[in-house]
């Protein structure tokens, strides 16, 4: 093998030189005469070393576009996302056969020549010139490496990749000129390690790493003689030689290859002649990329974690700027997904909700305090085909989630409950809170005041007409009873609900405020995300202080530095007593109430049913003092009513909060605690009510469900009969593909 060269020969000023003398001498100037040589032999140089010299003197080579992992709390992979499977290797761990096949194929003079191959180039031009056309050419390695770094540099704009590989005059002398400032400043062996960690292998694999690991999964270091040829062959027309879809083509190929290798010295004849006589044996390994590849049923989390980076102005000032880093990659972003909590929302949702159901399932966990999302996961699986979306469920639709959220129902009580004990109400609050009643003439809200102007006035009702005041709050709050907080609303207005609902970082699932009319802030008809709900009621279990959800701990680059990450901002959104209320409130909720079935055991906890009208969506949102989760059930078309249906294999008569998404919510909770210390709650007394009378004729009244024998947890509409307009309800809500204007109430 001729002896290696350094640095490539000659000063720049010598190879500029070079370079304009051979293209006055042919009268082309062309890095792979790349054009027809007829053609190019009639092209003038007048102006050529003008618009050398205006070439900017430094080549910019933007980094290469790797891999990114996403890691969990742990450390462990959850996903690889990629824009470019690349993994950047040096000289050192890429096998000495692949070293030597990709110079025998490319450019056999790499080690003699600088950047330009005069002899190639006259070589290339007598025979194109022989047979009219552009049978052979004439680009040295350096030279196609400089080409890759400008489609690198074009990412995938497709007009941008058009411009850095046209073959015009202008981009051929830009190329050349530097083609020799890289060997000037590079050397040889730096161009060979940038070319082959650069240059496109097909099968998505870029570098010739990752072609390794697509091919044959094994590391480059590892690559065989006829292994390394193959690799080397393709480079010229990954396509037309793809292994994996013409064996053939890519034996003739890989063999063209080893024939070159031994004339020129790499290797004997013999050994040319055993390879070529081996088939080719490959061991594919399918590209494992995005976040359908993701394990424990994180793909939703992992498309939450992408959202949040471009989105996020932390890691970039525009979407560009974001963009840009994402797409280049090599990063390695650890999250606060924990494995454990995950592993157990996955579990309770195959347990109770089959992704072949006619209806769906979200449910996200969030640590108090912290902000950290625990666990996010949903019975439709993350894809593309039969029973899959790449829509989450849990989230907003500004980070991929449903156009609109889902209606809450009764879930939103807290909410009105904790702006009601912020204001000075007690929690021993006593309404009338009748069967059924007419909406108020007239509520204040933080602007003109709501009138019930319905023809006939807007209505509501209980579940039954057994529940009929007066209440105190406690058991309004068990019951989940429409009316009293129908009347709690009217007595304090809507403004404080709004407020609260701001400083606990409510907002429907468009991103926008909620609308203050009564059906919107009592009986929760407008559309929220599961994070949502689960990131408010954790505020409850921190004490009052809501803190934002966070998805991201840490971000490393490639090169071992560490990007800024965004933080939760945690505030006190009311007071320690009122959120101590609300905890003793929402505990009795699960320990006789309507969420019974959700109830854990040997730990605090507490949180409340919701369900919405016809039936289309049903909700458990509950906490203890270090996890809250909300769990929801429903049609993301918000057209299924959930009525004489059967979910994850078990019929269902009529499906209410406490019964469905309950006890996938305590079942969630119970594998992501285990092993995890239970504090108590701060909780305060509250006096039980006075007894009513259907209770006296019922002692049975707190069995399963906190119901009579024979009567389901749950409300129904309080709008029987009645077509509820959009400006009652605060407008459209729905998931994707459709929306309801109903009305939504219940436990």
């Amino acid at each position: 093998m001729p002896k290696k060269r350094s640095g490539g020969g000659l000063t720049t000023t010598q190879q500029a030189a070079k370079f304009l003398g051979v293209a006055a001498l042919s009268g082309v100037v062309l890095a792979g005469i790349a054009l027809p040589a007829a053609g190019a032999l009639g092209l003038a140089t007048k102006g050529t070393v003008e618009g050398f010299d205006e070439i900017p003197a430094n080549l910019r080579t933007p980094p290469l576009s790797q891999r990114t992992t996403i890691l969990d709390s742990k450390g462990g992979t959850i996903a690889s996302v990629y824009s470019r499977d690349r993994t950047v290797v040096e000289l050192k761990d890429i096998s000495p056969y692949m070293q030597k096949a990709i110079v025998a194929i490319e450019d056999a003079r790499f080690y003699e020549h600088g950047a330009i191959d005069l002899k190639g180039i006259l070589r290339a031009l007598n025979r194109n010139v022989q047979e009219g056309g552009t049978a052979q050419g004439a680009s040295t390695l350096t030279q196609q490496y400089v080409k890759n770094v400008f489609v690198e540099e074009a990412g995938d704009d497709p007009d941008k990749v058009a411009q850095a590989t046209q073959q015009t005059m202008g981009r051929k002398i830009q190329e050349l000129k530097y083609a020799i400032q890289v060997e000037e400043k590079l050397g040889k062996k730096r161009i060979l390690t940038n070319y082959l960690n650069i240059t496109f292998f097909g099968q998505q694999a870029y570098g010739v790493e990752a072609a390794s690991q697509r091919y044959f999964s094994k590391r480059a270091k590892d690559l065989t003689l006829e292994e390394s040829a193959l690799l080397a062959g393709i480079v010229q027309s990954p396509s037309r030689y793809d292994p994996v879809n013409d064996t053939a083509e890519a034996t003739k190929r890989r063999n063209t290859v080893l024939q070159r290798m031994a004339d020129v010295g790499d290797i004997s004849q013999a050994e040319a002649d055993r390879a070529k006589s081996n088939p080719i044996k490959l061991k594919v390994k399918k590209p494992q990329n995005g976040c359908i590849t993701a394990v424990s049923g994180a793909g939703f989390f992992c498309d939450y974690v992408r959202h949040v980076f471009l989105s996020d102005p932390v890691f970039g000032k525009t979407k560009e700027d974001r963009a840009g880093i994402w797409n280049r990659g090599g990063l390695t972003i650890r999250t606060t997904l924990d494995p454990q909590s995950q592993q157990s929302v996955q579990s309770s949702i195959k347990s109770h909700v089959y992704k072949t159901d006619k209806v769906a399932t979200a449910v996200t966990l969030v640590q108090p305090g912290t902000g950290k999302i625990m666990g996010m996961g949903q019975s439709k699986p993350y894809g593309f085909g039969a029973n899959e979306t790449q829509y989450n469920y849990s989230v907003n639709k500004s980070m991929g989630g449903s156009n609109y959220g889902f209606p809450t129902g009764s879930t939103f009580k807290p909410f009105l409950a904790s702006a009601a004990i912020e204001g000075g109400k007690p929690a021993t609050q006593v309404y009338p809170a009748p069967y059924e009643m007419d909406y108020p003439e007239t509520v204040r809200s933080c602007g003109n005041p709501w009138v019930n102007d319905g023809v006939p006035k807007y209505h509501l009702e209980n579940e039954s007409e057994t529940e009929k005041g007066p209440y105190s709050l406690k058991e309004a709050m068990e019951k989940s009873v429409n009316t009293y907080f129908v009347q709690m609303l009217q007595d304090i207005g809507m403004c404080p609900v709004s407020q609260m609902t701001d400083k606990l970082g409510v907002v429907q699932g468009d991103g926008t405020k909620l609308p203050q009319n009564p059906s919107t802030l009592t009986l929760g008809s407008n559309g929220l995300s599961p994070l949502t709900m689960a990131s408010a009621y954790a505020a409850f279990a921190n004490r009052g202080t809501y803190c934002t959800p966070i998805a991201i701990e840490s971000v490393r680059t490639a090169a071992g530095d560490s990007l800024p990450v965004p933080k939760t901002s945690c505030s006190q959104a009311m007071s320690q007593t009122t959120a101590d209320t609300i905890n003793t409130l929402l505990r009795g909720v699960v320990d006789s109430g309507t969420g019974q079935e959700a109830g854990l055991q040997s730990r605090d906890n507490a949180g409340k049913t919701g369900t919405t009208d016809a039936r289309k969506n049903a909700w458990f949102v509950g906490y203890t003092p270090n996890m809250s989760g909300a769990v929801w059930v429903g049609s993301p078309s918000q057209k299924v009513e959930m009525e004489h249906i059967t979910i994850g294999g078990v019929y269902q008569d009529k499906v209410y909060g406490g019964q469905v998404p309950g006890p996938i919510w305590r079942d969630a909770m119970t594998g992501a605690l285990n092993g995890v210390v239970a504090p108590a709650f701060n909780t305060v007394n509250i006096p039980d009510p006075p007894k009513h009378d259907d209770e006296d004729e019922d002692p049975g009244r707190n069995g399963p469900g906190g119901q009579k024998p024979g009567k389901k947890p749950g409300d129904k509409s309080p709008f029987p009969g009645i077509s509820v307009p959009p400006d009652m309800i605060g407008g459209n809500t729905g998931g994707r593909g459709g929306q309801t204007n109903g009305g939504t109430q219940g436990p």
